[in-house]
């Protein structure tokens, strides 16, 4: 009797816990959605408007850009899927460089005060240059489009990588550093065990302002270098200047969207599981 009432306490408890989760983590933004949307079709049905609403966007690209996202009929005929993927593939090797040598970097300047000092201002100058500037540059050194939107990518996302990491180490307790003197610990235990992990919340907060950065300069970029990518379609589909279009390039920011978001949460789940819980 005892074990049948605690097992329909425990699923009574369960129960009440979803409902709390669905009340106040999935209706809200439901009941937003629908409101946007709402919003959207009305301010759509205007005489005059050009502009497709939410029905008519679904409509115009349920057949093939929805329901079959990874169709290829060739060159730079492919679906959102892929252009996406392809989109992916540039920011991935981007990114992973501004992430290694931003934290490399952001170490060894935030360690040395004088280094610190005579770096610092041409970063600040350099970080306040917007992304599409550096595509003209990259162009003429790499002689290729791909490799160039991958140096935008690069150069957009390595400061806030770089800049967090330094003061990261540069915020690092005095207590800590007296502990490691009075240990002795080695230089290699010391970054392994006091400085890296210090470091680590810095970095993280670094990594996801980059990632968001780096989504933006890739469609920026592909906008102006062509061949497979969302920007690259989008581009496209304005310059082809139809109304049906217009309802691909709706569709296509709204995976552009989708997939920042995603980025965004991905580097959060890391670092929830990196940072410990008192220094989030």
């Amino acid at each position: 009797m005892t074990a049948t009432l605690g097992r329909r306490t425990r699923k009574k408890s369960i129960q009440n816990d979803v409902i709390k989760v669905i009340s106040k983590k999935v209706l809200p933004p439901l009941i937003a959605l629908a409101v946007f949307l709402a919003i959207w079709q009305i301010a759509c049905s205007f005489p005059g408007s050009k502009l497709p609403g939410p029905i008519e966007t679904i409509a115009e690209t349920w057949d093939p850009f929805i329901i079959q996202p990874f169709f290829d009929n060739g060159e730079n005929d492919k679906g959102l899927g892929w252009q996406i993927l392809s989109s992916l593939g540039r920011v991935s090797i981007g990114f992973t460089l501004a992430g290694t040598i931003g934290v490399i970097l952001g170490i060894l300047i935030g360690s040395n005060v004088l280094v610190y000092n005579a770096v610092d201002p041409i970063f600040q100058v350099l970080r306040t240059v917007p992304p599409l500037a550096w595509l003209p540059i990259s162009l003429a050194g790499f002689q290729q489009a791909n490799p160039s939107a991958i140096f935008v990518i690069f150069i957009t996302s390595i400061w806030p990588i770089l800049i967090n990491t330094t003061v990261g180490v540069q915020q690092l307790p005095q207590d800590y550093r007296n502990v490691a003197r009075v240990l002795k610990l080695s230089g290699m235990k010391y970054f392994l065990k006091i400085l890296f992990p210090a470091t680590v919340p810095y970095i993280f907060t670094g990594l996801r302002i980059g990632i968001g950065l780096s989504w933006l300069a890739i469609v920026a970029a592909e906008m102006l270098t062509g061949g497979v990518g969302i920007g690259s379609f989008i581009w496209n589909a304005y310059n082809t200047n139809t109304e049906t279009n217009l309802s691909e390039i709706i569709l296509a920011l709204v995976y552009v969207g989708l997939v920042g978001l995603l980025l965004d949460r991905l580097v959060a789940f890391v670092a929830s599981k990196v940072v410990p819980e008192g220094e989030k």
